[in-house]
């Protein structure tokens, strides 16, 4: 069994996954554990909760691992978890992995949006600062927009709180040489959906796996500690896997 923890990030992740992957939402402190005590053999984590309750565990990723267990990672929670864990064999995919991996980024928040509910489709009500860098690269990449604005925007678009951050409130701020209508059209007719690109690579990543070789790398030893075993020993997983 296959199993991806998504949300905003790809939601209409069932239908893409069909019925190859178990799509569960975003994973919070438990899950994962759960899905190894439910027989996954491959566990995708794209979204993760992470204010209200406690993020999936990295101690919970390690026991995959240590089970047999491949976990692929990217586009959100996930792709911060594969920054951390790839030396013990976590599988990272996509560009927002690759950033954290090699340091160009270190703040977690830059992954991080407000939404709406699942019943909805989890629609986005603030800009990932990930989808904002993304644009503004395709921009410069382009040539454009004025180098003055570009640099402009990406300062401003850094300095906001996760939360806050939309492209109204980026131009509203960055107070730019171009009228604000102009801007604000040109940026969501190029806008970059890095997080959903990522996705979709695990996706098709998880799709096409098939076990060959031990999920664990390099020399180490899963140890059941005093924490593990009374987190381990309390009830399931809030949701069934």
């Amino acid at each position: 069994m296959k199993v991806l923890f998504v949300g905003p990030s790809l939601p209409d992740a069932a239908i893409l996954c069909g019925g190859a992957i178990r799509v569960l939402p975003p994973a919070a402190h438990g899950d994962v554990l759960a899905a190894v005590r439910a027989d996954a053999t491959a566990i995708g984590i794209v979204d993760g909760n992470f204010e209200h309750v406690a993020p999936v565990w990295h101690k919970e990723i390690l026991h995959a691992l240590d089970n047999g267990v491949t976990v692929f990672g990217a586009a959100s929670m996930g792709a911060l978890r594969a920054a951390e864990c790839d030396t013990f064999g976590m599988l990272g995919i996509g560009r927002i992995y690759e950033d954290y991996a090699t340091g160009r980024r270190i703040d977690d928040a830059d992954v991080a949006l407000l939404h709406g509910p699942a019943e909805l489709g989890y629609p986005a009500l603030s800009l990932p600062l990930v989808n904002a860098d993304a644009t503004l690269d395709r921009l410069e990449a382009l040539d454009a927009i004025d180098k003055h604005d570009l640099s402009r925007l990406r300062d401003v678009a850094g300095s906001l709180f996760y939360k806050d951050r939309t492209w109204q409130a980026v131009l509203k701020k960055a107070e730019s040489r171009e009228s604000e209508a102009s801007l604000l059209q040109l940026l969501h007719a190029t806008t970059v959906n890095q997080k959903r690109e990522d996705a979709l690579a695990l996706v098709a990543a998880m799709l096409s796996f098939l076990p060959e070789g031990p999920a664990k790398q390099g020399n180490w030893t899963f140890r059941s500690t005093s924490l593990w075993r009374s987190a381990a020993d309390q009830p399931a997983a809030k949701r069934n896997v």
